[in-house]
């Protein structure tokens, strides 16, 4: 028991020693660790006079304690902008406020360089709260301000870069749809791509163009898979396999397997290539045109009526081209009469969010009342009034949308067959 109680009074003989020693030691170095602190330390009085600086502050102005403590104020210190900072913001805000934290400034070192630092500043005051003097701590910021700048630079690298990328998409993006259409005598013919973001290249293409039978014109409009730089390949391959099938045989049903033809091919699995396209055969009628559309997975074309009504035309069951070896392709023929409009569009349209729901779409029967109010209409006034409402999306359009529309004029004979 004894050795026991023995053993316990010389572990706490030597804690006590230890906790000694450990004071000592923090006293005797409270002042090196001021004067050599990472940080400067400076005191002043109410007026600015320096009245104890520590060693590290010294340092990294190139300056000595007899220059400074009792002949400078902490202003003296400052760059010409940052003296003017502190005299008209940066004083009365402590003298308001009693702290002033995480300020950034310029000293100005002996040999006139400048360096960047971070300024804190509380107010000390005596037991009545009265202003005695000013302390604060100034923190290096040169590994700062050299961050911030590369940051900068990295950053303004990268918005040239993104104008850079947006200017070579816009290009491209122009290259792909035709700059304008020229119709068939007797035909109205408007056109418009809405761009939904300038930073990728989409893949909607449409196009119209005379076929070597006369009075006959071929024109389709088209959605590829993908976007940025691959979707522009195949929009381009798209739209010119179209024009060479349908000059080879304008047969809407076989332009489309051409261009299936070309598409699926064995890097299918590896690289998809599809799809979704009308394309449709124009025929000059005594009054007005016929049309017959093939469609290999589009949404079906618009047809606003002279009469003031509006309707779809239905190619239902027509898949993807590119997709399958053998796709269906449905087929309809339809009649425009004078004051008959149709439009062809690309999805983007009819999948718009409509609000800050993710699944509300605008959807077809949207689409079809929009029409119904709308017509009759001319080609033109049907792409600027879709144009126009694709605009109100806003971002709710997160997708390209082409718009193509033919129309026959009221008033007028269409050419003769």
């Amino acid at each position: 028991m004894t050795s026991a109680d023995g053993e316990g009074s010389g572990d706490e003989t030597h804690s006590r020693t230890a906790h000694l020693a450990y004071a000592s030691l923090l006293e005797n170095n409270a002042e090196d660790l001021f004067e050599n602190a990472p940080c400067g330390y400076l005191f002043t009085l109410m007026d600015g006079q320096i009245v104890k600086a520590n060693r590290t502050l010294l340092t990294w102005l190139g300056r000595t304690h007899d220059e400074v403590v009792g002949r400078m104020r902490f202003a003296d210190m400052l760059t010409v902008g940052g003296k003017l900072y502190h005299e008209t913001h940066y004083a009365p805000l402590l003298r308001l406020q009693g702290e002033v934290s995480g300020i950034a400034l310029e000293l100005k070192a002996a040999d006139g360089t400048r360096l960047p630092v971070l300024v804190t500043s509380t107010v000390m005051t005596d037991n009545d709260e009265h202003p005695l003097m000013v302390r604060t701590t100034v923190t290096d910021a040169r590994d700062r301000r050299s961050y911030e700048t590369e940051l900068l630079r990295a950053r303004e690298e990268a918005e040239h870069e993104r104008a850079r990328l947006q200017r070579l998409a816009s290009t491209l993006q122009r290259t792909l749809v035709p700059p304008h259409l020229t119709g068939p005598p007797g035909l109205e013919v408007a056109a418009h791509y809405h761009i939904a973001s300038r930073d990728e290249v989409s893949g909607d293409f449409y196009d119209l163009f005379p076929l070597a039978a006369h009075g006959t014109w071929g024109l389709f409009l088209g959605d590829v898979c993908g976007k940025g730089a691959p979707a522009a390949a195949l929009t381009s391959l798209a739209r010119y396999t179209l024009r060479a099938a349908a000059v080879y045989d304008p047969d809407p049903v076989a332009v489309l397997h051409n261009l299936n033809t070309v598409l699926n091919t064995e890097d299918y699995e590896k690289e998809p290539r599809f799809a979704t396209v009308l394309f449709g055969l124009l025929s000059a009628q005594r009054e007005g045109y016929r049309i017959t559309l093939a469609s290999g997975g589009h949404p079906d074309a618009l047809l606003l009526r002279g009469d003031g009504t509006a309707e779809f035309v239905p190619t239902p069951g027509g898949q993807l081209i590119g997709a399958l070896a053998d796709p269906h392709i449905a087929t309809i023929t339809v009649r425009l009469a004078p004051g008959d409009t149709l439009l062809l569009y690309t999805d983007g349209l009819t999948e718009a969010h409509t609000s800050a729901g993710a699944t509300d779409r605008y959807g077809d029967e949207a689409l079809l009342d929009f029409a119904n109010v709308l017509a009759p209409s001319t080609a033109e006034e049907t792409v600027d009034a879709l144009a126009e409402l694709l605009d109100a999306f806003g971002e709710g359009l997160d997708d390209d949308t082409a718009l193509m529309s033919v129309g026959v004029p009221r008033g007028g004979d269409g050419p003769l067959t």
